[in-house]
């Protein structure tokens, strides 16, 4: 393989045509040259690839995971290489994990057997789920399968108890991480999505059989924001953000259940930063957008009963909002109207609506609106500071 790296490989160099001498094209005159041109041809170069040479795959490519995976660990020489493989093809192809967490659980319960092999296991998926971008849900679930089908229980502590303990050591730095440097606080910051990834996906079953979420990671996160918002520099308070509109909604539920506070207090702490702190304006608004997510019970709606269960006969009101159409011959009609499909697919039939537009909405007319072409999306400054004192004022009024 050096070889094949170290040198360009005898057929890539360009082909040349050999220089014309006078020994290999023989003069003419210029009369029977324009009559038949002479055709040099090139020399054939004979290639050196093999149809038995190896099947080519990127640097850091698994080309043989599939098949040793299959075949279970036999073709890896360490836990570590076995897991790392299966975590990469987990990265690369998250949709196989439904079907191929199960031999994985399966061949691990043959492998881990020792305290040490375990803490091996913990830690593999820990630097992954902190370390590689968009891993973070993914390692959670995987944390949480095993946590439920792994069999080695050492007295250290059974998967779910290394995991935490793991994630403990890095919670116990947290305020010297989110006054660290760049390095830092981006490693910082790659642990507390994941935690909060964690309190969603990982499943505690009880004694009799419910199934709830880690308490101590509802504490934990509670405390890892107090941390990001002490240091308000942007990037902790873009993590604080992302953090709470993975985890606000679950949260506030679980606290409002035992009669706490704390979401009203973190709201109050966003508004002291937005008036306060000196991060820029771009994360202030996004702080901003996150009060109104607050407002709006976190963009969930709750239907009421009555909203489901109206029909045309037991409500008078059911055709209130319906748009009124009309006929090719003006005269009016609703979705209330018996014919009512007849005389819409007529309009439909004699109306185009959108003729400048494809169905994905992409504008076929070939010029943009010059006039919406010259809006500026940055609002003015003193508009922003009334929206700013705008929002504050809201929520204020809504808890009062």
């Amino acid at each position: 393989m050096s070889d094949g790296f170290d040198r360009a490989p005898e057929q890539t160099r360009p082909l040349r045509a050999p220089p014309i001498s006078q020994d290999t094209v023989p003069q003419q005159n210029s009369e029977s040259a324009m009559a038949k041109p002479q055709v040099v041809v090139a020399p054939v170069l004979m290639s050196k690839l093999s149809v038995n040479a190896p099947e080519f795959y990127p640097s850091g490519y698994s080309s043989n995971y599939t098949e040793s995976y299959e075949d279970g660990c036999e073709d890896y020489p360490t836990l570590s290489e076995y897991v790392q493989d299966f975590l990469n093809h987990l990265t690369e192809q998250p949709g196989s994990f439904e079907t191929e967490i199960e031999q994985f659980a399966e061949t691990l319960n043959g492998w881990v057997t020792t305290d040490d092999a375990l803490q091996e296991l913990v830690e593999l998926i820990y630097q992954q789920a902190t370390s590689i971008p968009n891993f973070s849900y993914m390692g959670a679930r995987l944390c949480n399968y095993l946590s439920h089908h792994l069999t080695i229980s050492p007295q250290s502590g059974n998967f779910r108890q290394l995991l935490l303990k793991r994630c403990r050591t890095e919670y116990e730095v947290k305020d010297q991480a989110a006054k660290g440097d760049d390095v830092t606080r981006k490693r910082f910051h790659a642990f507390v999505l994941f935690l909060g990834e964690l309190y969603l996906n990982l499943e505690i079953k009880g004694t009799n059989g419910q199934v709830t979420r880690a308490d101590i990671l509802q504490v934990g996160l509670r405390e890892l924001l107090n941390a990001l918002f002490s240091n308000p520099v942007d990037d902790n308070l873009i993590c604080a953000v992302k953090l709470l509109k993975l985890t606000g909604s679950v949260l506030e539920d679980a606290w409002k259940e035992k009669g706490k506070t704390d979401m009203e207090e973190i709201i109050q702490r966003i508004e002291n930063v937005v008036l306060d702190a000196s991060c820029s304006r771009d994360v202030k608004q996004m702080l901003l957008k996150l009060v109104e997510l607050r407002s709006s019970n976190w963009g969930r709606v709750h239907a009421t009963s009555t909203y489901r269960e109206a029909t045309p006969e037991n409500d008078p009101n059911y055709f209130m909002n319906e748009p009124t159409f009309y006929t090719s011959d003006g005269v009016p009609f609703t979705a209330a109207d018996p014919d009512y499909q007849e005389k819409y697919q007529e309009l439909l039939e004699r109306e185009d609506f959108f003729p400048d537009y494809e169905e994905n909405g992409t504008d076929l007319s070939g010029a943009g609106d010059p006039y919406l072409d010259d809006i500026d999306d940055e609002m003015d400054p003193e508009i922003e500071e009334a929206y700013e004192k705008f929002c504050l004022e809201s929520e204020r009024k809504r808890k009062q």
